[in-house]
């Protein structure tokens, strides 16, 4: 068949340029010590970066999830799928986030995709005239596609040009102004100028929707993500948080104003329009929020901060270079994909998995190995990690 012919054309042409995609299975629990595809591995690519997702009480709060409500939630919620752990979730969530955002509500989504699709549709289809949507040039794909489907005009500014976002936001007519950027960088580990972003969006009149992905539960004294990191607060904030990474389970949410979520269950398809998440994942949150918020939390955030330390002080590279990064995301930049590839390959064949990542996930010629530490990793762990880098470094 013609059209499996072109598709297969397309695969090979992936594969010579070292950009096709392959899956590997994990046999056991997401942790730094993990079986991938029956071989024992100390891994570096997750992102659950405080270590709960093999948390034996998040695991307990689970099982107890399933036992009151089932394995599934049966419809949307707003037709029968909003169960009483969706609805604790949610006011846990708004109250955690009570100091940075003004008569704060949440919601809960299944994916930090959807949720990003919502917020950003909803919010655009509240002008009846034109709405402009100001994307960071290095959001992730979500943000990118929530703002295609808004079907506002989409304005891209360079990254954490903040002048250069200005310009835009004084040139815009448009009755409806968003700007719209990740807080941490997923692939740069860098974080978003958004004190200085707000401070536009509050003399511009524009909503500020911040995807706080990598942020929520790691940064800040208490794990409320970038806006207690730059202790943040504002009607104008609209906050996305994830809850399949330093949460350790899986969904994410939106916080805002209570207005802002009232709009968004009225006009958010992609919240009104698929089935809600299992509660008995809600439920394992509330287990997450707990321990996030607690002694526990602190010590593994202030671990994550050591092992951050430790690593970039342990690398000594003269052909690669450690990006500029104070998160949990430590990328090595080595550019070509071919030998990011064959790097990430020698380190998995003496027993690391660190995630090779290479465009369109990041620009041509900007292939890195994508690092990221975890509160449950070991000094002891970053320490061989490190010395098997700068083996194969001074080896190149």
């Amino acid at each position: 068949m013609k059209l499996l012919d072109h598709l297969q054309t397309e695969l090979t042409t992936l594969d010579a340029q070292s950009l096709l995609r392959r899956r590997r299975t994990t046999d056991t629990m997401c942790a730094p010590r993990t079986q991938v595809d029956g071989k024992p591995m100390l891994a570096f690519c997750s992102n659950d970066y405080l270590g709960l997702a093999a948390h034996p009480a998040v695991i307990a709060a689970m099982q107890e999830g399933v036992a009151l409500y089932g394995a599934g939630s049966g419809a949307s919620h707003l037709i029968s799928g909003h169960s009483r752990a969706h609805a604790v979730l949610e006011d846990r969530l708004a109250s955690f986030l009570a100091p940075h955002l003004e008569q704060a509500q949440a919601l809960y989504f299944c994916t930090g995709y959807m949720a990003n699709l919502a917020v950003i549709s909803a919010l655009a289809a509240a002008s009846k005239s034109s709405t402009d949507v100001f994307s960071e040039a290095l959001n992730h794909a979500s943000l990118i596609d929530g703002a295609r489907l808004s079907r506002a005009t989409v304005k891209v500014y360079p990254h954490s040009d903040v002048a250069a976002l200005e310009s835009l936001l004084c040139a815009s007519n448009a009755a409806t102004k968003i700007v719209v950027t990740d807080s941490v960088f997923s692939m740069d580990g860098d974080l978003a100028p958004l004190p200085a972003l707000l401070a536009l969006c509050e003399q511009y009149d524009a909503w500020l929707v911040v995807d706080d992905a990598h942020g929520f539960g790691v940064l800040g004294e208490h794990g409320r993500g970038a806006l207690e990191h730059f202790n943040l607060r504002s009607p104008n904030l609209v906050y996305m948080g994830t809850l399949g990474k330093a949460a350790g389970v899986a969904g994410a949410f939106v916080a805002a104003h209570a207005t802002v979520i009232n709009w968004m269950v009225q006009k958010a398809r992609p919240y009104i329009y698929t089935t809600a998440a299992p509660p008995a994942i809600a439920h394992a949150l509330l287990t997450s929020l707990d321990l996030i918020q607690g002694e526990e939390g602190a010590i593994r955030r202030a671990n994550v901060q050591n092992l951050i330390r430790q690593m970039q002080q342990g690398l000594h590279l003269h052909h690669w270079q450690l990006m500029a990064s104070s998160t949990a995301i430590q990328p090595i930049l080595i550019g070509d994909n071919a030998r990011t590839m064959r790097i990430a390959a020698d380190l998995y064949a003496q027993g690391y998995w660190v995630g090779a990542i290479r465009p369109p996930t990041v620009p041509v010629g900007t292939a890195r190995l994508r690092i990221t530490l975890s509160g449950s990793h070991t000094s002891d762990d970053v320490a061989q990690l490190v010395s098997a880098m700068n083996q194969l470094e001074a080896a190149q």
